[in-house]
């Protein structure tokens, strides 16, 4: 084991943590005022029970040795036969599951900005677990999972080997598709298309992109395992795909309504971040920008077709992360550039032949319809038995009132004493 790559790693783990605290900060910035605290409670519902299913079992089913392709083993069941002197490649197996633990908590946090506004708290709390289980932890298994210490390894990552370097699919595609899913089963909220809706704090969601962004290097560059050339490659890729794709959102906003919003940088960068996350180790930094910028643009346009399409996805869950993990794992058919310690296959702008664009499509495909079914299923099954859906008038309520007993703002002494004081 290396201390060195371990430190790494552990710190690694820590910056993808922030990112749960910094997506409630995005998405609740991105609800209206009476939604805000149930928003951030989702992603904080996320924090307490995906590490209690890891243990359990979680870790086990997506990288315990003795599994297959399909699932892995039960020899980790309760973290059974692992010690601090068991390695996971040149890091202590615990470092490495707690840094895949953070990805775990993350995954399920980022669908609940698809079914914001409307969900009761207690159904969701059964989808965490359900979907966890079912969706999750094998798809983990299919992406993650290169076999280490057990000669097996996932589906994706050792037989049919596409390049996905820290979860284009297996967390982004995967949360997209189960978004679109549960925003089909809830429906739409009350006054859509209606009511204008618009993010209530606008700050929130640059404070929310920001520690994203930050918590993204760990979670990028952390993915090398190592303190290495490929973690510094990785790290650069994520800035510079970040800023561009940034720019790519806000073209495409002054190209359509002659403006830049704040709003739209924040999920530029996201978009980016997004893009990016699959093909971090597999792209140069010049193919990273033309990454970033096409993710920004194509992004921008996704967005707006959920007013055409008719699907209520509150917090464009769909339109960032779906589509955003679907063009960054699709253009590393195009743009990944073979080099020394990453990956060995070039693209079809660098002279590559049409076979590695064929597994990305496969990979992303596979994943996508698996999240999209099994989602629908659990979240109909949850609806028809615990409910669901809010009730309409408790949705007009306010979510945060009715689900929490609590208000995000304290406006009662906000207009002063109403009795005039002597002189």
């Amino acid at each position: 084991m290396n201390t060195g790559d371990t430190a790494w790693v552990l710190a690694s783990a820590a910056l993808v943590l922030l990112m749960t605290p910094g997506l409630a900060f995005f998405y609740g910035g991105m609800t209206r005022s009476k939604s805000v605290l149930n928003m951030m409670m989702m992603s904080f519902a996320a924090l307490a029970i995906i590490p209690i299913l890891w243990v359990l079992y979680g870790y086990s089913f997506a990288f315990s040795p003795g599994g297959n392709g399909i699932l892995g083993g039960f020899e980790r069941l309760g973290f059974d036969n692992v010690g601090v002197a068991t390695a996971y490649g040149t890091i202590p197996e615990f470092v490495f599951a707690g840094f895949q633990l953070m990805f775990a908590i993350l995954t399920v946090a980022l669908i609940s900005g698809a079914i914001a506004d409307r969900a009761k708290f207690t159904g969701w709390i059964a989808f965490i677990v359900i979907w966890a289980t079912v969706v999750y932890f094998p798809v983990a298994h299919w992406v993650f999972d290169f076999g280490s210490d057990s000669g097996g390894g996932g589906w994706i990552a050792t037989k049919l080997e596409a390049i996905d370097f820290a979860g284009g699919t297996a967390v982004h595609i995967n949360a997209g598709a189960a978004g679109l899913a549960l925003a089909l089963v809830l429906g739409k909220r009350v006054g859509w298309k209606r009511d204008p809706m618009r993010p209530h704090n606008l700050p929130f969601v640059l404070l929310g992109a920001g520690l994203l962004w930050f918590g993204w290097i760990g979670f990028n560059g952390g993915s090398a395992l190592g303190a290495n050339g490929v973690a510094g490659l990785a790290l650069l890729n994520t800035g510079v795909a970040t800023g561009a794709a940034i720019a790519g959102w806000l073209a495409y906003e002054f190209v359509k309504e002659k403006k830049g919003t704040s709003l739209g940088a924040a999920s530029g960068a996201v978009a980016g971040l997004v893009a990016i996350t699959p093909a971090a180790a597999a792209l140069s930094p010049l193919g990273s920008v033309v990454l970033g910028l096409i993710a920004g643009a194509v992004c921008a346009g996704a967005v707006s077709l959920k007013w055409k399409l008719g699907f209520d996805d509150s917090l464009d869950v769909v339109g960032v992360h779906l589509v955003g993990g679907v063009v960054g794992t699709l253009l590393i058919g195009f743009l990944a550039s073979s080099n020394p310690g990453g990956v060995s296959v070039d693209g079809l702008f660098y002279g590559g032949n049409a076979e590695l664009l064929g597994k990305q499509t496969l990979a992303a495909a596979v994943v996508l319809v698996y999240s999209f079914a099994l989602t629908y299923l659990i979240g109909k099954l949850i609806d028809v038995t615990i409910g669901f859906r809010l009730d309409p008038e408790d949705e007009v309520t306010g979510i945060d009132q009715v689900e929490h007993l609590e208000s995000a703002y304290d406006y009662a002494g906000a207009g002063g004493s109403p009795f005039k004081t002597g002189v």
